[in-house]
């Protein structure tokens, strides 16, 4: 048997939080928000993927402010990463922020196009 390292661990919950919110069962999802946001604080620096997992985690539990703190982070590292573009889209719908939801549309697409 082999040790699980933090972030296993915390990719484990996100996983599992993701498939209950696929699944429709949104009460399970949240059960394991907490779990997984104190796996991911674990961890220690986050990468890239890891700051859009805890974003998304954030969203599952309807914390908004949580999912743009991590994509203002993850802007910080790469200003046209395809995952931030992907976040900012989700969090404008979110809001209801049909333009902001366009405009990151079209920066997806921009960036896409470039990779």
């Amino acid at each position: 048997m082999h040790a699980v390292t933090p972030r296993q661990a915390a990719d484990r919950l996100f996983n599992r939080i993701m498939a209950a919110r696929e699944r429709g069962d949104i009460e399970e999802a949240l059960r394991f928000v907490p779990m997984a946001l104190q796996a991911y604080d674990r961890v220690g620096t986050l990468d890239n993927d890891a700051r859009y997992h805890v974003a998304l985690i954030h969203l599952t539990a309807g914390n908004i402010d949580g999912a743009r703190a991590q994509l203002d982070k993850l802007r910080q590292s790469v200003p046209k990463h395809l995952l931030g573009i992907m976040l900012a889209h989700q969090i404008a719908e979110r809001r209801g922020d049909r333009d902001r939801a366009a405009q990151a549309y079209r920066a997806f697409l921009d960036a896409y196009e470039a990779e």
